[in-house]
């Protein structure tokens, strides 16, 4: 598996899809899981410094799923918040009367009513100020609704700007201090999966996109503008995280799916998250499931699965029934995100990863080992 995952993330690297990537695999659940990884090209293509098992890559929206989602969960499985909380009972100021049922559900399944983007950073200069937020946050809120909440799914970041806040406002620390908490501590990948980079990591991080709004080239900060005006650490994004990191808690994910009473405190919420919210549409609370004949996953992965996407060109698949993870980090927004070569090439690589661990299985099953 390893020598294919290589072959892949080359031939990527060839066709000039990304200019660095790391991928890996994970089969079985706890004790009995099998991993694979392999990593190839530049984290920045001005050193060529390579990518290695170590590489930082910004997650963009994984941080959506795999922080402010499972920070969630943590929270309605402890009994602090439930799904149907609305903003008029959590939010700590005024609303507009729009905004005021719009609940905590309807948020994490991308069915609020919010528009899907606004470039508002636009309206603000790149300079970080305590009065961002505020300013942010003001823009989003007196937009109008795009459609009926509960009617249909459109994705947004802005709901997630917003639960983001929400759970800051709940505990009194920021999120990078609860996702450090109640995420990735109890995992032991607080060195793994990080907001706040300290200097020495910079260097090990994948560069993204060379930013006309912030005149630079950008390594070692996030990617996403919105968030970098919110300091670096929002509901939507601002995740940095290594291959074996976001393997590792993808893993975790499969295991609390299968045993939701033992390990991690958000696992025992996942039987309910983790089933699609609307009729005809494809997103859970804080992930999407594969889209019938056009999903980034491929043919292969099961209707029992969850995933997500990130605009830098990140990655991850969990199917349940066959027990796998995938996961793709890339940079391919560097040095510009006009390059849109990252969409066909997902389908293509999640599709030759499980075709070979379909046909691995079919052999074990001849000799009388199975496990998929």
């Amino acid at each position: 598996m390893e020598k294919l995952l290589k072959q892949l993330i080359e031939q990527g690297i060839s066709e000039q899809v990304f200019p660095g990537a790391a991928a890996a695999i994970a089969c079985g659940t706890g004790t009995a899981r099998r991993t694979w990884l392999a990593v190839a090209g530049w984290q920045d293509q001005r050193d060529q410094s390579a990518v290695t098992e170590a590489t930082l890559f910004d997650l963009a929206s994984l941080s959506k799923a795999l922080a402010t989602a499972l920070l969630c969960y943590h929270f309605f499985a402890e009994g602090h918040l439930h799904p149907d909380d609305t903003l008029a009972k959590l939010w700590p100021g005024t609303l507009p009367p729009d905004k005021q049922q719009i609940s905590l559900r309807r948020l994490l399944s991308h069915s609020s009513g919010l528009a899907a983007y606004h470039p508002w950073f636009k309206e603000l200069a790149p300079v970080p100020c305590q009065d961002n937020k505020g300013q942010l946050l003001q823009r989003i809120l007196a937009d109008p609704l795009a459609y009926p909440p509960q009617s249909r799914c459109l994705y947004s970041d802005f709901g997630y700007i917003i639960l983001g806040h929400l759970l800051e406002e709940l505990t009194g620390n920021d999120l990078a201090t609860n996702f450090r908490t109640h995420i990735a501590g109890p995992l032991g990948l607080a060195n793994e999966l990080v907001y706040h980079l300290r200097p020495e990591d910079r260097a090990r991080c994948a560069a993204t996109e060379d930013c006309s709004w912030r005149g630079r080239m950008l390594r070692g900060e996030v990617h996403d503008e919105h968030c970098w005006l919110l300091g670096g650490v929002a509901g939507h994004a601002g995740l940095f995280g290594t291959i074996t990191g976001v393997l590792r808690l993808c893993g975790a994910i499969l295991d609390g799916w299968h045993s939701p009473s033992a390990g991690c405190s958000w696992a025992a919420f996942l039987p309910n998250g983790l089933q699609r919210q609307l009729h005809q549409q494809t997103w859970c609370l804080g992930f999407d499931t594969p889209t019938a004949g056009a999903s980034s996953s491929g043919r292969y992965f099961s209707i029992l699965s969850i995933g997500h996407l990130g605009y830098t060109g990140t990655s991850f698949w969990i199917d349940r029934v066959k027990e796998v993870v995938v996961v793709l980090l890339t940079n391919r927004v560097h040095p510009s995100r006009d390059n849109g070569k990252i969409r066909p090439f997902r389908p293509y690589f999640h599709d030759a990863v499980m075709e070979k661990l379909l046909r691995d299985e079919r052999d074990k099953r001849r000799a009388g080992k199975s496990h998929i």
